[in-house]
C-alpha cells in the first residue's frame, strides 16, 4: 500500500485518510448514526493507525454505554442488596419510558394551568437534549456522575461540524434542561421505578456571579426612540412604512409598560382600557396581561397611552386582534446596530426584553416604591433587588450611608487640691543691709 494511500480498519468501521494540502493524517467512523471525525496528529500513517484504533474503542465504548446504561443490572442489584434495599426485578425501566410517562401526566394535569408554549419546551427538552444524551440508560444508573456528564457535553463543543457557529447555552436554558429532568426522575420516584433522587446540585459553583441585566440608560433610551421615530416618518422604503410606525409604538408602550415580550405578543386590544388615575388626575393604560402565570395586572405610565391610541387608531382593528403580534426583530436590531447600542458596556446583548429592563431601571431611578415596581411587573422583589437594584446609583440613599456620630470631648472635672496656708514673712533680728544694684547709676536703699 501506498504511503499517501487511505487505510480501512476494524472490519471496515475505522478509516484513516489524508486530506488534501494537510501533513497528518485523519481518522473517521459511522456511530450512532452520525459520522464521527478526528485528526491523529500524526505524519507517520503506523502511528497514525494506532491513535485510530484508541480513538475508536473509546468512541465505541461511549456508544455501548449510551445505549445500554453501562454496567449490568447484577452489579446494581448487589450494590442494592448491600444497602437492604429492593432491587429492580426483571428489566429495569429506561429513561426514554419514564420520559415518556412524564410528558404524558403533565399534559393532562397543568392544562388550563400552565401556558402552552411552557408545556410545549418540555417535551423540546425531551425530544432535543434529554433523550439523546440519556436515551435507553435504566433509571439506576441516573447518578449524579451520570447528570454532571451531561452539564459537560452541553458545555463542550462537538468534535465534528464547525466550531466557530457553535455557541455554549445559555445558564437559563441549561437550566431549564436539568428542571426538566428533575421532574422526569421524580415522576420515576412516584411510580416506584427508583428509590431516590440522585443529586443535581452544579458543582463548583455554590455562589455564582451576579450580572445586571442590559437595559437602555436614560440617554441611550432617548436615542433609540429618536431613531425609531425618524424611521417611522421617513422610512427607507415605502413598503416599510407600517412596520417602522409600529416599531416606534412598540419601544415606547414597552418602555412605559414593563411588559414582557411573550405578553406584548398575547395582548389583544380588549386587553387595553384607558382610565384616569385618581390620585395624580393623568391618563394611563390598565392591561390585563396574560403571562406564564395565568393573568395579571398592569398599570403603565402616561406616555404608553398615546403610542396604544395610533394602534388603536391605524387599521380599524377588531377588539379581539393582537395588538402587537409578531414585531420585525430584524428591524429593531437593525436600529440598534445603527446607534451602537446592540450591547451594553459588559457586552451583553440587548434585545426586546430590554425595553422591560429599562422601565424598571428608570422607576427605581425615579424613587418608586419597589414593592410595588414588582407587583406591576408581576415578579418579586427578590429578583428586582438581585438583577436591577444592585446597579442604581440612586437607590443608595447617602444621608443614610454617611452618618457620623457627633464626637464630644470629655469633660474634665475639677477637683480642688490640698491649699497651704500663706507663711508668715520671716522676721531677723538684725536689719537687712541694703542690696547693691548692679548698676553703677543707681544706689537705693530699702527704706
Amino acid at each position: 500500500m501506498a504511503d499517501g494511500e487511505p487505510l480501512t480498519l476494524m472490519d471496515g468501521k475505522l478509516h484513516v485518510y489524508r486530506r488534501e494540502n494537510s501533513r497528518y493524517w485523519q481518522c473517521s467512523t459511522y456511530l450512532d448514526g452520525r459520522n464521527l471525525r478526528q485528526s491523529t496528529r500524526q505524519e507517520n500513517l503506523a502511528l497514525a493507525a494506532e491513535f485510530a484504533r484508541d480513538w475508536y474503542m473509546d468512541r465505541y465504548t461511549e456508544h455501548r454505554v449510551r445505549s445500554r446504561g453501562g454496567e449490568i443490572v447484577a452489579a446494581e442489584e448487589a450494590r442494592l442488596r448491600r444497602a437492604r434495599l429492593p432491587g429492580p426485578k426483571g428489566r429495569s425501566h429506561t429513561f426514554k419510558e419514564a420520559a415518556e410517562g412524564f410528558l404524558a401526566e403533565y399534559q393532562v394535569l397543568t392544562f388550563g394551568e400552565r401556558n402552552a408554549v411552557y408545556v410545549e419546551g418540555k417535551g423540546r427538552h425531551v425530544r432535543l437534549r434529554l433523550e439523546p444524551f440519556f436515551g435507553r440508560t435504566p433509571l439506576h444508573r441516573m447518578t449524579a456522575g451520570r447528570i454532571q456528564a451531561y452539564r459537560v457535553s452541553r458545555m463542550t463543543p462537538p468534535e465534528d461540524g464547525d466550531v466557530k457557529d457553535w455557541r455554549p447555552p445559555a445558564r437559563s436554558t441549561l437550566h431549564q434542561e436539568l428542571v426538566t429532568l428533575r421532574q422526569i426522575l421524580k415522576w420515576a420516584n412516584r411510580q416506584g421505578w427508583i428509590h431516590a433522587l440522585p443529586d443535581m446540585s452544579a458543582p463548583y459553583r455554590q455562589s455564582g456571579k451576579v450580572s445586571h441585566r442590559a437595559w437602555f440608560s436614560p440617554e441611550e433610551y432617548k436615542r433609540l426612540y429618536e431613531a425609531t421615530r425618524e424611521r417611522a416618518r421617513a422610512p427607507k422604503a415605502e413598503r416599510w412604512r407600517a412596520q417602522c410606525e409600529k416599531l416606534h409604538d412598540y419601544v415606547l408602550f414597552m418602555a412605559n409598560t414593563g411588559l414582557r415580550p411573550d405578553e406584548a405578543s398575547r395582548l389583544q386590544f380588549r386587553d387595553v382600557s384607558t382610565v384616569t388615575e385618581p390620585a395624580t388626575g393623568e391618563r394611563i393604560l390598565q392591561i390585563e396581561v396574560r403571562g406564564k402565570r395565568g393573568v395579571g395586572y398592569c398599570k403603565s405610565m402616561p406616555g404608553a397611552v398615546l403610542p396604544f391610541e395610533r394602534l388603536a387608531t391605524r387599521g380599524a382593528p377588531a377588539q379581539s386582534d393582537l395588538i402587537f403580534g409578531k414585531v420585525q426583530r430584524e428591524l429593531f436590531n437593525t436600529v440598534l446596530g445603527e446607534l451602537g447600542l446592540k450591547h451594553d458596556r459588559e457586552g451583553n446583548v440587548r434585545t426586546a426584553y430590554s425595553l422591560r429592563h429599562t422601565y424598571i431601571c428608570l422607576r427605581l431611578m425615579e424613587g418608586a416604591d419597589i414593592y410595588q415596581i414588582a407587583k406591576n411587573c408581576r415578579t418579586s422583589v427578590e429578583m428586582i433587588e438581585k438583577f436591577y437594584a444592585a446597579h442604581i446609583a440612586s437607590t443608595i440613599d447617602a444621608a443614610a450611608v454617611n452618618v457620623r456620630k457627633a464626637q464630644t470631648r470629655p469633660s474634665r472635672a475639677w477637683q480642688p487640691s490640698a491649699t497651704k496656708a500663706p507663711a508668715a514673712p520671716k522676721t531677723s533680728a538684725r536689719r537687712s543691709r541694703p542690696r547693691r544694684s548692679s548698676s553703677p547709676a543707681s544706689d537705693a536703699s530699702p527704706g
